[in-house]
């Protein structure tokens, strides 16, 4: 008797990706603080994040509200001349 036995092997790899992060200490009013958590609470986040997600803005180097405040001032402001009505901002 002859016995044939087909069988599949399947070998699953599982990697665990691991972030290692390190604490940092910050120095801040009392106040200023709690309301930042607030904030970060009605927008479903955390302090930790909101600080993750600037530090991460922050080292890439992008240009910053003030930043682009103090670029506006320096080069200077343009001026459209008033207000335009609907119809005159539609022209073509």
């Amino acid at each position: 008797m002859n016995l044939i036995v087909n069988y599949t092997k399947t070998v699953y790899t599982i990697i665990e990706v691991i972030n290692v992060l390190k604490n940092i200490t910050l120095s801040a009013d009392e106040d200023l603080i709690e309301k930042a958590r607030k904030k970060a609470a009605d927008n479903n986040t955390t302090l930790n994040e909101m600080f993750r997600h600037w530090l991460t803005v922050y080292a890439k180097g992008r240009i910053f509200a003030g930043e682009l405040e103090a670029f506006i001032q320096k080069t200077g402001y343009a001026n459209s001349g008033g207000s335009f009505s609907r119809d005159e901002l539609n022209e073509r």
